[in-house]
């Protein structure tokens, strides 16, 4: 399924969605890197199969292949750390911040990609999985390096969209069943 071929699988009552997938894709004014990582990192986090066969053949075709390695690799890395830190965020016992993490996440030092263009994917990943912790700590690494808070935006914008075209078209494909 390509790009052309998600959007016409979503539904009718959910046209606003179809042309907001068409407007972050084809009107951003990302690099190409920084919107096919998104695209990429957001379509694994979405966790739906449906958008990520969709989209992951377009991504790895934009992509150089080191980039697209880095993506998966923010998604991965991500996915572990957003649980970990959002948790350890909520706990109302605070001294579990003072503890040593003990988990390996050598990715972040040494990306194989722009460590903007990694944050960036890192804050859009965050954005799904809803950790405000990673979310402030990618925002403010993003500010510093001098990333303005339209492209800032854009990632998560485009985070959203991913997370809802999944959502529906998943939503679909069960209700289709019944």
């Amino acid at each position: 399924m390509s790009l052309d071929a998600l959007k016409s699988a979503l539904p009718d009552y959910a046209q606003d969605l179809r042309r907001n997938l068409s407007a972050v894709i084809d009107d951003s004014e990302l690099s190409a890197q920084q919107l096919w990582g998104t695209v990429l990192v957001t379509a694994i986090a979405a966790r739906s199969p449906i958008v990520l066969r969709a989209l992951a053949p377009q991504a790895k075709a934009q992509l150089s292949p080191e980039a697209y390695s880095a993506a998966k690799s923010a998604a991965s890395v991500m996915a572990l750390n957003n649980v970990f830190f959002r948790t350890r965020h909520l706990l109302s016992d605070h001294e579990y911040g003072g503890l040593r993490t003990g988990l390996r996440m050598n990715v972040l030092g040494d990306p194989g990609v722009d460590k903007v263009d990694f944050e960036l994917w890192s804050l859009a990943v965050s954005a799904i999985n809803a950790c405000g912790l990673c979310l402030d700590s990618h925002e403010q690494a993003l500010r510093r390096a001098g990333v303005d808070r339209r492209t800032v935006q854009e990632a998560f914008r485009i985070a959203a969209v991913i997370q809802a075209v999944g959502v529906t078209l998943e939503a679909e494909a069960v209700l289709e069943d019944e």
